[in-house]
């Protein structure tokens, strides 16, 4: 066992998160833990971490074992980029390195007397240097860059990048420290679909031990080989992925609730046979002492009975249905050769879309690739540069964003669903009690929702809305597994179209028959799901070269070919020479390697063309 957790007690304001927990982690356990939002499971990773301490129990660790876990972000100085944060993971190297470089130096300025010690010093250093994996240091730092998509941020201050950033860089810390317990709380936020596919792979020939909090359904599957379910403050272990826990979670409620069932009838027979017998004994002339002492007998074996607990076969979840709204005409969404930039990026080329009445089609694509931008093409958010996005006739448009902003965070919750929603007071709080939100809970400041609660107030206005059109926008963050679950049932059951940008396989795979790559501008569509459509655009990948490549050569042609046809020789070097200058700047920021090398292929064509104009120009001048 590398950590057993015994009789563990937790309280938060007055409320018992959980009582009496056990749970023993072997080394080598790949652990998902999963249950509803606010049952404790962030808490016991807390206590776990030793960031928080409990109130009853204890939690022993196997001796010399080192916990990572992602708690909150750390504070930097502007000079800290994020490169050095990655590299701070390998601290005992560095120093070793450091070490290895001092004595180096001794070695070139020494009398040869003591160069043998320092000799033996080094080896002894340099012996310690590869044993702790120095010399593989780079590239473990290059694979978590590439694997987990950070180059394109590495280089910058910490400081000034997002949070999500910020995030995906003290994942990839994490990872580089290589703990003997590694904790990951909801890791799949913040990444795009081929992070996550990376990151499965890694925790998969993960050395260590692996516990992992999440609620993407796909990820668990593929990594997780327990899965521990906490409910109600209880904890159940179960052995297999999280499909075969699904399975095995509802036959033991099935065999629960039967042992109930059973117990309640034979419960039921005792007390009429104790009430009989009071009855006999009392209409007994005289009354008859022996069939009350039965009847007492009786009493006191039930109270001995171990009651069995009425399971939990249908916990509280959203009541989620769509309201009917007249259908769109034939068309729904079109888009036609649609291109657009934001300052340098071009994020669609050309881009050609068309969604009819009733579709599914979900977009996926890297993140930063534009996907959300389509979303608010499509509304009118933003314009188009070229082309034409629009949406077809008596379309009424549904949105909902990974990014609930409110006009006023002091508002209550019940005043908000109602900003939308025309109804009495009353009624709203009957709609809100289907959405979780009972009884006080209503009169909460928006600002202290959670953003799975902030979900779930939007999904309650768009319940009760006159749409057609759905926009989703990544509908699953923040949402639990149940709360998914009861989204994709009242999807399945919406009578109208579908357009969603998501990262949620398992969502992708069950509710999109229609699927469109979005990947350097270009929009292929494909009529099949996810994992369809994703060996396609594989295959795609493997017989075309990227468009992003064409483009730079096209481009550096097209200058070329300018310069030559229209400008006299000395202006041709003057405009090659401030373009050479222009690719030089461009080549000291750029942070993807692939980039890099497309820049400098060009800088070395431009520089043979300069050569050339210069031999020219020479002729001519003599």
């Amino acid at each position: 066992m590398i950590c057993t957790i015994q009789e563990i007690s937790k309280m938060l304001g007055g409320n018992t998160i959980f009582e009496n927990l056990s749970l023993s982690i072997k080394t080598g356990d790949r652990l998902g833990i999963v249950g509803r939002n606010g049952t404790g499971k962030t808490t016991l990773f807390k206590l776990i971490a030793r960031i928080e301490d409990m109130d009853k129990g204890s939690i022993h660790f196997k001796k010399g074992t080192k916990i990572g876990y992602l708690a909150q972000i750390p504070i930097y100085s502007e000079e800290i980029t994020g490169y050095d944060v990655l590299n701070s993971a390998f601290q005992t190297l560095n120093e070793l390195q450091k070490k290895m470089k001092e004595l180096e130096e001794k070695l070139s300025t020494s009398n040869p007397e003591d160069m043998e010690k320092i000799l033996q010093t080094y080896g002894d250093v340099q012996e310690e240097f590869t044993n702790l994996g120095g010399y593989v240091m780079e590239s473990e730092l290059d694979k978590v860059i590439q694997g987990l998509q950070l180059s394109n941020f590495v280089s910058q201050s910490f400081s000034s990048l997002s949070g999500g950033e910020q995030t995906k860089i003290m994942l990839g810390k994490l990872l580089l420290t290589k703990p003997d317990l590694l904790l990951l709380d909801e890791p799949t936020n913040h990444l795009d679909l081929f992070a996550v596919e990376w990151l499965e792979e890694y925790l998969v020939t993960y050395a260590g031990t692996v516990v992992i909090i999440s609620h993407d359904r796909y990820f668990l599957d593929q990594v997780v080989t327990k899965v521990a379910d906490l409910e109600e403050g209880e904890l159940t272990l179960y052995h297999g992925n999280y499909s075969s826990f699904i399975v095995e979670k509802e036959e033991r409620l099935m065999r629960e609730f039967q042992e109930y069932e059973e117990q309640q009838k034979k419960i039921k027979k005792m007390r009429e046979a104790i009430k009989r017998l009071k009855i006999w004994a009392n209409e007994a002339v005289p009354p008859n002492a022996g069939l009350h002492r039965q009847a007492r007998n009786m009493e006191r074996a039930l109270e001995r009975m171990e009651k069995v607990r009425k399971p939990l076969v249908d916990p509280k979840k959203m009541n989620l249905s769509f309201e009917a709204a007249p259908r769109s005409g034939k068309e729904v969404v079109v888009m036609e050769e649609v291109c657009k930039s934001f300052d340098a990026k071009l994020l669609l080329q050309d881009a050609n879309l068309h969604v009819y009445w009733k579709d599914r089609i979900a977009i996926v694509g890297r993140n930063g690739t534009g996907k959300s931008t389509i979303l608010n093409l499509l509304r009118g958010e933003i314009p188009v540069d070229k082309g034409a996005a629009r949406l077809g006739s008596n379309v009424r448009v549904g949105f909902l964003s990974q990014h609930f902003h409110i006009a006023d965070p002091k508002a209550r919750l019940i005043d908000v669903f109602r900003s939308e929603v025309n109804v009495f007071e009353g009624d709203a709080r009957h709609i809100l009690a289907k959405f979780m939100f009972y009884g006080p809970d209503v009169f909460k400041r928006v600002s202290d929702l959670s953003g799975g609660e902030r979900m779930r107030l939007r999904l309650a206005q768009l319940m009760h809305q006159d749409i057609n059109l759905l926009m989703l926008d990544e509908p699953t963050n923040h949402l639990d597994i149940d709360s998914r679950e009861v989204l994709e049932d009242a999807m399945e059951d919406f009578q109208g179209t579908i357009l969603a940008v998501s990262h949620d396989r398992y969502f992708l795979n069950k509710l999109f028959p229609r699927t469109a790559w979005l990947d350097q501008g270009e929009l292929t569509t494909f009529e099949g799901p996810y994992e369809w459509a994703r060996a396609k655009w594989e295959e795609l990948q493997a017989t075309n070269p990227p468009t992003k490549i064409m483009e730079i050569k096209e481009t550096a042609k097209l200058t070329q070919t300018k310069i030559k046809q229209d400008q006299p020789v000395e202006e041709q070097i003057a405009a090659l020479e401030l373009e050479i200058e222009k690719i030089v700047s461009q080549i000291e920021l750029e942070n993807d390697w692939e980039n890099y090398e497309r820049l400098l292929e060009t800088k070395k064509q431009q520089e043979q063309q300069l050569e050339k104009l210069l031999e020219k120009w020479m002729e001519n001048d003599d």
